[in-house]
């Protein structure tokens, strides 16, 4: 059987995340995923193995996630089959040196609350950390919460945003109604 491998580059400050207590969040990721992982610690490095190439990509969503910012708890909602990850780049709508916090301070809000609107009407996960926005959830979701992300980076009211966020939701509460097999439940 083939061995796959795959190298990614996690935040210093993060290692110590991804390793966990005693090392339980990396062995947590190994045994979900059939892979191996080795950290250099010093710089940052992740060395993933495994024979099993969706395992090797799970572990690999996961440990970026968790480089991104997320909880370990919130990445291993990747593992799950419908969960996804976004990352949006604060670079693709810096237009000045200064505005990347400016930016950073729309989307997270007063407090956090923009951040916590988004995510309750999407249903998904938010992580402001360093030049990036990294979203959790289910693919649906995700989008949503990518499109009202992108559209507060591009300076959308928040007003707007929300209440777009809440005329989805509502239509996504409605959806399963509309493609119900009628056909079945009358015979």
């Amino acid at each position: 059987m083939a061995e796959f491998n795959y190298e990614l580059k996690i935040p210093k400050e993060r290692v110590a995340i991804l390793i966990g207590p005693k090392g339980r969040v990396k062995r947590d990721i190994q045994q979900a995923t059939g892979t191996k992982i080795d950290v250099d610690s010093e710089e940052g490095d992740v060395f993933i193995k495994g024979d099993d190439g969706l395992g090797l990509y799970a572990a690999k969503e996961v440990i970026k996630a968790v480089g991104r910012g997320f909880n370990p708890d919130l990445a291993m909602l990747l593992l799950k089959q419908d969960y996804t990850f976004e990352i949006i780049e604060l670079k693709d709508f810096v237009k000045s040196k200064g505005s990347s916090l400016r930016l950073k301070g729309r989307v997270i809000g007063k407090e956090g609350k923009a951040r916590r609107i988004v995510e309750e009407l999407t249903d998904s996960h938010i992580s402001v950390f360093g030049k990036t926005i990294g979203i959790i959830g289910e693919a649906q979701s995700a989008a949503l919460a990518r499109r009202a992300v992108d559209s507060l980076l591009k300076g959308s009211p928040h007003a707007n945003v929300y209440r777009w966020l809440e005329k989805q939701r509502r239509l996504r509460k409605m959806r399963p109604m509309d493609t119900l097999d009628t056909e079945s439940i009358l015979k």
